[in-house]
């Protein structure tokens, strides 16, 4: 190897920040493999290369002395001079390759250690390219990241981060949360052929997708006036976002949602028409719970401390809207508030206001903003009447509940009639 390949690699490090010393040493332990395999030596081969003047020498290490009977190794070791004619021209192949393996680890551990703090990211990229795997996408000039998703019965051992509604072209623009990135110094089968795979790896089905989305859509978020308490998702199909506003006199689902549903509908179309309900957070947990199963109108919610189930009663014509399509509406409503739901219909109910009275208690009940009363009637329709003060029942059926009949006192009121 001539001085001027010397300078070269000097430079080559210099420019791809590179230690000089870990590049020559590599190269050492490259070509020392390469010339005990050409040479067909019978020991190992040990290969030094003059810092200054780049020339190199090959050694066989022949081991002399005796063998250490519990290693089965040699502990001293003769030196023999092997050194080709053509060393030059084996040592530039051996070169090109260490120098190429050299920047490419570098190259990953640079991005290894710009993005290891970037988890829960909100990234922009473009798509590179599309497989029945994975998803490669182009974060910027030089850095991609892997967006997978595998077959999980197939590849038990992988993910699956793709929304099942979403299907992506080249040079599609796409936001994705980044999820995790894989320390090169640690991954041993990464590899898929000869191209090893992205250290990034990104989602599109993560909950604190929708998070992120909303932060860029909503200033009240981002400010920290707004608060997220909590997300569930069914990536791809619905989505429930729980706010709460730490100013009394701002509306979190209204700054949320926006002018005309401007702010919610950005965020829906970068989910691709997936549907977003935004609800308000509260920590009394039966108006949290009635507000989790919206759109449906709930009237009342028996709350259970101990257990952590909650009884929601709603009228007859809300119960399929409260349950929703194959129980999503009730599942997602379950996942958000961390409660175990149980829904009944009003005229379920009504058969059994006993048990209802017995287990009601004064603050599990939903605060009766318009004063009405809370009694059912025997066809699920609550009673028209007002409350009496520091009652949830009127003058009827306050005595009613109280001697715990089940009479229909809908007799002894003519239609639209009501008690003040």
């Amino acid at each position: 190897m001539s001085s001027e390949l010397m300078a070269a690699l000097e430079a080559l490090a210099q420019e791809k920040n590179i230690d000089e010393m870990y590049l020559l040493e590599r190269l050492e332990q490259s070509l020392a493999k390469s010339y005990q395999t050409i040479l067909d030596l019978e020991w190992d081969a040990r290969v030094t290369i003059n810092r200054e003047t780049g020339s190199i020498y090959v050694h066989e290490l022949v081991p002399i002395g005796e063998m250490d009977e519990e290693t089965g190794e040699y502990s001293e070791f003769e030196e023999r001079d092997v050194t080709p004619q053509d060393v030059s021209r084996i040592a530039a192949i051996n070169a090109k390759n260490v120098i190429m393996s050299i920047v490419r680890d570098a190259g990953r551990q640079a991005i290894f250690s710009e993005f290891i703090d970037r988890k829960g990211e909100l990234v922009n990229g473009t798509v590179l390219q599309t497989t029945s795997d994975f998803t490669i996408i182009k974060i910027r000039e030089g850095v991609e990241a892997e967006l997978p998703h595998f077959d999980t019965k197939r590849h038990p051992n992988e993910r699956n981060e793709k929304p099942t509604n979403e299907h992506y072209r080249h040079n599609q623009r796409l936001k994705s949360l980044i999820i995790e990135v894989r320390d090169p110094n640690t991954i041993e089968t990464n590899t898929r052929g000869e191209n090893t795979r992205p250290a990034i790896v990104v989602s599109r089905t993560h909950p604190d997708l929708i998070r992120r989305l909303f932060e860029i859509e909503v200033p009240e978020i981002y400010d920290g006036i707004v608060e997220i308490k909590s997300i569930a998702r069914e990536a791809g199909a619905r989505s429930k976002v729980a706010v709460w506003s730490r100013e009394s006199n701002l509306d979190p689902v209204g700054a949320c949602v926006g002018p005309k549903g401007s702010r919610v509908r950005m965020v829906v179309e970068e989910l691709r028409n997936e549907r977003v309900d935004v609800i308000q957070w509260d920590e009394n947990p039966s108006l949290y719970v009635a507000n989790a199963l919206s759109p449906a109108k709930v009237t009342t919610v028996i709350v259970d401390e101990s257990t952590h189930y909650a009884t929601v009663v709603v009228p007859d014509d809300q119960l399929s809207l409260a349950i929703g399509k194959e129980g999503q509406n009730a599942r997602l409503a379950a996942r958000l508030t961390g409660w175990h739901i149980d829904i009944k219909s009003a005229s379920l109910m009504s058969e059994m206001p006993s048990l209802i009275s017995s287990l009601i208690d004064e603050d599990d009940s939903i605060e009766n903003e318009d004063g009405r009363c809370e009694y059912l009637l025997s066809d699920g329709v609550r009673c028209r009447n007002h409350a009496r003060p520091g009652s949830h029942y009127c003058g009827i059926h306050e005595t009613l509940e109280q001697s715990g009949s089940s009479s229909n006192v809908g007799e002894f009121l003519d239609e639209g009639e009501e008690l003040i």
